[in-house]
């Protein structure tokens, strides 16, 4: 079974670097336009220069959290590495007290979709102008995925982290949309960004980068009247799910347990 999920994994890792390389991180149109489009390389810091305090934080943090390997976060951060619609949708089912499908939150599955192609763009924008080496390619270390999806991360930038920025997005518009469980559902998007950490495949810097430029988009988009409208149509989607929604979610008390201490 591990096998298989650490398969599953690794082609969707696999098929997320051919989008970069190809540069399509997604199908379809954001909410914003290019005249929309927030200049984030003026409001998100520039990557770390090699040997710079923020370069040599990085590395001790890379090195350090190498022990983690095997532990129950390290399962985890493996968990987090599928940043498609149905992995977002699980990494955040015990904050939200349920699990959102296509099937019975169309709304809220088709804004987050739409929402993350920003996010996505903002990113790729980016990683092309840094072009930022991930942390193993520095340094010597293991990471939480295969041989195969390691090794389709090597054309891939480090800066900002795409997995980072598309869960704090999803965070964000959750916490929007359940007021109520934001303090639980950012603090799960937080641990969904530091997970790329744990893994070895992101910086920390590359992770912060991304909370940053999630959240500079989501602020754009909060001037679309589309993206409002939709914003809408998904509450009262999501309300009336979790006024009706009697199953609760298996693996939240262990999810407790494993996020109760500090990754790094």
């Amino acid at each position: 079974m591990k096998r298989m999920a650490r398969l599953a994994i690794t082609s969707l890792t696999l098929m997320s670097a051919l989008m970069w390389a190809q540069g399509d991180g997604s199908h379809g149109s954001g909410y914003l336009t290019a005249a929309d489009m927030p200049d984030v390389a003026r409001i998100v810091p520039p990557a770390p220069s090699t040997g710079d305090a923020r370069f040599v934080a990085d590395m001790t943090i890379f090195r350090n959290t190498r022990s983690l390997e095997g532990s129950k976060r390290w399962s985890l951060a493996l968990s987090d590495d599928d940043v498609s619609l149905a992995g977002l949708f699980h990494a955040f089912r015990c904050a939200l007290g349920l699990t959102l499908t296509r099937e019975n939150a169309p709304n809220v599955a088709a804004l987050i979709k739409r929402a993350n192609i920003d996010s996505t763009t903002a990113s790729r924008r980016l990683k092309d102008l840094y072009q930022h080496k991930r942390p193993f390619q520095v340094v010597k270390g293991n990471v939480c995925l295969s041989p195969q999806g390691k090794a389709a991360l090597e054309s891939v930038p480090d800066y900002p982290s795409g997995h980072t920025a598309a869960s704090w997005e999803s965070g964000l518009i959750l916490a929007e949309l359940a007021p109520d469980a934001a303090s639980d559902l950012l603090a799960r998007a937080r641990a969904f960004g530091q997970s790329r950490v744990v893994c070895g495949v992101h910086n920390s810097s590359a992770v912060e980068a991304a909370w940053m430029t999630a959240t500079v988009i989501f602020a754009a988009q909060n001037a679309s009247p589309i993206f409002r409208a939709d914003l809408e149509a998904a509450r009262t989607e999501l309300a009336a799910l979790r006024a009706t929604s009697k199953t609760k979610p298996e693996g939240c008390a262990l999810e407790t347990e494993t996020l109760s201490s500090k990754a790094y």
